[in-house]
């Protein structure tokens, strides 16, 4: 038996205090209990395409998941609260059950533990975009012409090999796929409240890294980051388009409390790009392969179904087609994953969710506050629709769900929380 209490933790590891969402001697079973698919589709939710007045779910020809649909309880999920536009860190810790504005964690560490590297208490870590600017410094492309994974290495190791380390600093560069890369800065007297370097929009010049706050640790940290990177540019100098970097997301790292501590559950995920499989790591779950395609996405799911209790899925494309404003490559997206999903059902676990980390429509070509269409399909849901779409969602049995109430739902579908109460 598993206490509840201490449920949506601080991100601070000494004050193991929580901030409690459900009642203090509700009891939570790891031993028993059923089995956990939560499929997430990034950037699931969208908006109605003027021509046709349907969203790229609504959109797509899926006879899976609308069979699916037809047997489970619908309802808009609402990833960190309303009006807010969740990254995709908040987002998936919501997913996880844990608070994401009281766990909120940078990008750079969740990019940092998505390509394997142990960090330790006090490391700083940001994401870095290899990106191009022109002679003048303006930067024409934040993505570098989206270079291959091999070339994107081949820059990598150019800065490792030249780049003068500061006195007293670990600097790490690994790279992470294509354009991305991550920094990780090791050593005494760290911090992380550094402003991103990247403007977000070509055009502009990159910022300079600056301290967002007085504490001088940050402010030293921002000088060695600025005093790194203008040594990038030195380096890359002569390169035709990844000739600079930009960071964002910095973070320090604190060790979190895990998913099996908390759930007493054992979880594992399978997720094809490494900051997802980042925060995956974050929370304790196990990252054991990394697949390279939707569909071995779902043979490394088959590989281990029946070994954990809680299986984590991810898709990406329907994200990243969704940020090109490729309307019609998101809802060919989702329906590469429907045509995926009855090898998925066919595994018989107790509860399957589907759902998505934050809303991503084509044609915004960015995240959006809006709500996330939601199935849970378990033997004790409640069915209201045929189809599954923003429409139908928006009138179903689960309603507009805060994204950390999720898990609890999904446990009590799967038989693992106590009755509250006499």
């Amino acid at each position: 038996m598993f206490s509840a209490e201490g449920w949506f933790f601080t991100t601070s590891q000494d004050e193991v205090m929580s901030q409690v969402s459900l009642p203090d001697d509700l009891a939570v079973h790891g031993a028993d209990g059923g089995t956990i698919i939560m499929l997430v589709m990034d950037g699931l939710g969208g908006l109605p395409h003027p021509d046709t007045g349907r969203t790229e779910l609504e959109s797509a020809a899926t006879p899976h998941l609308d069979a699916l649909a037809a047997r489970s309880s619908l309802g808009m999920l609402n990833p960190v609260g309303h009006g807010i536009t969740p990254g995709s860190g908040p987002g998936h810790l919501a997913l996880f059950g844990y608070d994401p504005i009281e766990s909120m964690i940078g990008r750079g560490v969740l990019s940092a533990l998505g390509v394997g590297f142990e960090l330790q208490p006090g490391d700083v870590a940001a994401r870095l975009n290899l990106a191009t600017v022109d002679h003048d410094g303006v930067l024409t492309d934040r993505r570098a012409g989206r270079p291959s994974d091999e070339e994107g290495q081949r820059v990598i190791e150019a800065v490792r090999d030249h780049l003068r380390t500061p006195e007293g600093v670990e600097v790490t560069f690994i790279h992470e796929k294509e354009h991305r890369a991550v920094l990780v800065l090791r050593g005494e007297g760290l911090g992380d409240g550094i402003a991103d370097t990247d403007p977000q929009r070509a055009g502009l010049r990159p910022i300079q890294a600056a301290a967002t706050g007085t504490d001088a640790a940050s402010e030293r940290t921002a000088t060695i980051v600025q005093g790194v990177l203008d040594q990038v540019r030195e380096i890359l100098a002569d390169a035709p388009q990844a000739n600079t970097f930009l960071a964002r997301g910095f973070a320090g790292f604190t060790p979190y409390p895990t998913f099996e501590t908390r759930y007493g559950l054992r979880a594992v995920a399978v997720a094809k790009y490494p900051m997802y499989r980042g925060v995956a790591s974050l929370v304790g779950m196990t990252v054991d392969g990394v697949p390279d395609s939707n569909e071995s996405t779902v043979e490394m799911l088959e590989q281990h179904f029946g070994t954990y209790g809680f299986y984590f899925v991810h898709f990406k494309d329907t994200d990243s087609r969704a940020h090109d404003g490729d309307f019609q490559g998101k809802v060919a997206a989702i329906e590469e994953v429907d045509s995926l999903l009855p090898r998925i059902t066919g595994l018989g676990a107790d509860v399957l969710i589907v759902t998505g980390d934050h809303s991503t429509p084509a044609l915004y070509g960015e995240h959006t506050w809006h709500h996330v269409p939601t199935l849970l399909a378990s033997s004790w849901a409640r069915a209201s629709a045929k189809v599954f779409g923003e429409s139908s969602c928006r009138g179903g049995d689960l309603g507009v769900v805060p994204g950390k109430d999720l898990m609890s739902l999904a446990l009590a579908h799967a038989a693992r929380l106590d009755k509250y109460g006499a």
